[in-house]
C-alpha cells in the first residue's frame, strides 16, 4: 500500500475528506460515483464486512502498526492510497480529536429498490423527514439490536451514510436494508400494497397503547416515526392503519424520536 505523508488539509489527496460536503460525497447526479466517510477500525470492519469498497484511508501515523493494523490488511488488495498525519492535523479536519484515529473513504453502495429492501421483512421501521444525523445513526443501531428488518426513509431524510450517522451506528448502516422513497411518492399506499399495516407513532384522541395485541398480531408492520419537534404529518397519521402511543408518567408527552424508536423496536419485534 502506498503511504503518503500530509502536512495540511489543502493536499490533494485528502480533499476527500477535508473540502468536500455531505452533498458532493453522495453525488445525487452519479450515484455510482459516490463517497461516504467511515471512522475507526470497527466501523470499517463492519463496512468491509458486507462486502463495501475502499478508495484511500487517511490515519495518524502512530496508528499504522496499532489499532489499524487489521484494516491496513484487509485494504491491502485494493491498492488505494493510505495518507497519513499529525493528531493535530486530523483534529483539524473532523473538529474533534479523533480517539481511534483513522478515517476510510468508500464507495456508496448501489442505491435499492423498497420491494427489495423490504423482501423477507416482518418489522420494518419508516422514517419521515427525520434531519439529524445522531437520531438516523441511533435509530439504526437500535433497528439492528432490536430486529427490526429494515429502514425505509422519505426524500428529506439525512442519509444514512452521513459521517456522523455512520459513526453513531457503529457501522450497522452498512447491516440493515434501507432505501428511500421516491419524492411525492404515496408511500403509505405502496406499503400496504406489499402486505404492511402501517403504525403511526403519535399522540391523538384515537391512539392505542404500543402493548394493544393487534399490533403484535400484525405479520407484517411498519413503525412510522417523523420528524424532531413536530413529529408526523397528520396527513401521514390519517393514513396510516394504527396511532400509537408510549404511556409515559409525569406529564411527559414525547420522547426523541430515536429513544421512541427503540422501545417501539422492541415492544413491537417478532418473536422469532
Amino acid at each position: 500500500m502506498n503511504v503518503t505523508e500530509v502536512t495540511d488539509l489543502s493536499s490533494e489527496g485528502v480533499r476527500v475528506y477535508s473540502h468536500l460536503t455531505e452533498a458532493q460525497l453522495r453525488n445525487r447526479l452519479e450515484p455510482s460515483k459516490g463517497i461516504f466517510i467511515a471512522e475507526s477500525p470497527k466501523v470499517i470492519n463492519v463496512a468491509l464486512n458486507e462486502g463495501l469498497e475502499p478508495v484511500s484511508m487517511l490515519m495518524d501515523r502512530r496508528h499504522i502498526d496499532g489499532s489499524a493494523r487489521e484494516v491496513i490488511d484487509r485494504c491491502d488488495k485494493y491498492d488505494i492510497p493510505l495518507y497519513t498525519a499529525e493528531s493535530d492535523i486530523l483534529e483539524q479536519l473532523a473538529g474533534f480529536r479523533l480517539t481511534r484515529g483513522v478515517l476510510c473513504a468508500m464507495r456508496r453502495p448501489a442505491p435499492k429498490s423498497i420491494s427489495d429492501t423490504v423482501t423477507g421483512a416482518h418489522r420494518i421501521a419508516v422514517l419521515e423527514n427525520i434531519a439529524d444525523s445522531t437520531n438516523i445513526g441511533a435509530i439504526f443501531r437500535s433497528a439492528a439490536a432490536l430486529g427490526t428488518d429494515a429502514v425505509l426513509l422519505t426524500p428529506d431524510c439525512c442519509d444514512p451514510l452521513n459521517r456522523r450517522a455512520v459513526r453513531v451506528s457503529m457501522g450497522t448502516v452498512f447491516q440493515i436494508p434501507w432505501a428511500y422513497f421516491e419524492k411525492d411518492e404515496e408511500w403509505t399506499k405502496t406499503l400496504s400494497g406489499l402486505g404492511f399495516a402501517t403504525a403511526a407513532m403519535a399522540l391523538s384522541d384515537d391512539s392505542v397503547s404500543i402493548d394493544d395485541p393487534r399490533l403484535k398480531g400484525e405479520d407484517r408492520l411498519a413503525i412510522v416515526l417523523g420528524t424532531e419537534g413536530d413529529g408526523l404529518c397528520k396527513e401521514t397519521i390519517a393514513r396510516c392503519d394504527y396511532t400509537v402511543k408510549i404511556p409515559m408518567l409525569h406529564g411527559v408527552d414525547s420522547l426523541n424520536v430515536a429513544a421512541a424508536g427503540a422501545l417501539a423496536f422492541w415492544e413491537l419485534r417478532m418473536r422469532r
